[in-house]
């Protein structure tokens, strides 16, 4: 075993690239379940995202028609849960792990075709002057677009809920929706539009999977990602600042164990393979110990269907 051939730039490098579609789909998830609806589909819109962005990227040869692809999928999905949870007022739990088994169904077979074929590449987006600058800018100024997209979301999204009229009203119908409706807000719509924002941002993390972190399609290939994005929002304690921590912690372990595998540590491979499953199951019991929904910063209508009184 040598210790001394892992580069820590390149596991830097690597990290960012394993946490993006992670973040993605967490903060898609965080806006959900900031309007108060809690959406357990996010694997199924992932994989979704991942296999409708794949098969148009090699169709057109566009990535970049390919993660709009993605994320029209992801979407177009969520489209599902958001008319049975909204408007049938089913039970949004078990609308969720449906929706995931059925992304994951359709997924597998609409991909079927398009195994072993390779994705046009994405270019790199080298930032002028800083990359240049030796190991940081190879670490941090050398990824592509998405990497740097997904950094910019989390901003866009923190000013979105805290700064701007909309987001507050999100929030407001997260916290109590009927006193949200009582003063005018249609909190169906509301929730109806920020589930498809979610599902569009799962799309896209699914899409950066099989078109950057893995190019290539392979059938369940988000391999838990969509829950480790769901368990991330729970971490964070519903801030976005904090989906970058958690999102980085949960790449960094994943990268970190493929390195481990590489110098041959006498560790089973199955034993490294879930380690950052397991990491983040400790992290969440940690947190949930003696700790109410209120106190760990929950919206106050989470999960809780919401039913008009005329």
């Amino acid at each position: 075993m040598d210790f001394a051939s892992i580069d820590p730039t390149t596991v830097i490098y690597n990290l960012m690239i394993a946490a993006t579609p992670i973040l993605f789909a967490a903060l898609g998830e965080l806006v959900v379940e900031k309007s108060g609806v809690l959406n357990l589909g996010v694997e199924g819109m992932m994989i979704m995202g991942a296999i409708c962005g794949f098969a148009i990227s090699v169709e057109t040869g566009s990535s970049y028609v390919g993660f709009i692809a993605a994320a029209l999928g992801g979407a177009i999905l969520s489209i599902i849960f958001a008319i049975m949870t909204q408007y049938f007022l089913a039970n949004q739990v078990a609308s969720g792990l449906a929706l995931t088994l059925f992304g994951l169904g359709l997924a597998a077979l609409l991909g079927h075709s398009y195994t072993g074929q390779v994705p046009p590449e994405v270019s790199k987006l080298s930032v002028p002057v800083l990359s240049s600058i030796p190991i940081f800018g190879k670490m941090f100024f050398n990824h592509d677009f998405f990497v740097y997209c997904s950094l910019a979301l989390v901003f866009f999204i923190w000013f979105f809920l805290a700064k701007t009229r909309l987001g507050l009203i999100v929030q407001a119908v997260g916290e109590n929706h009927d006193s949200a409706h009582a003063i005018g807000y249609n909190v169906t719509k509301i929730r109806f539009f920020s589930i498809l924002f979610g599902g569009a941002l799962a799309g896209l993390g699914g899409g950066y999977l099989s078109l950057i972190r893995v190019p290539q399609w392979t059938e369940g290939m988000t391999a838990g990602a969509g829950w480790i994005a769901l368990a991330i929002v729970v971490f964070s304690t519903w801030q976005p600042w904090r989906l970058i921590l958690g999102a980085y912690i949960f790449g960094g372990i994943t990268i970190l164990q493929l390195n481990l595998q590489a110098i041959g540590v006498n560790i089973d491979v199955a034993l490294l393979s879930m380690t950052p499953y397991v990491v983040t199951i400790v992290a969440l019991v940690l947190m949930s110990v003696n700790r109410s929904k209120k106190s760990i910063g929950a919206p106050g209508s989470l999960g809780k269907s919401f039913i008009k009184v005329l």
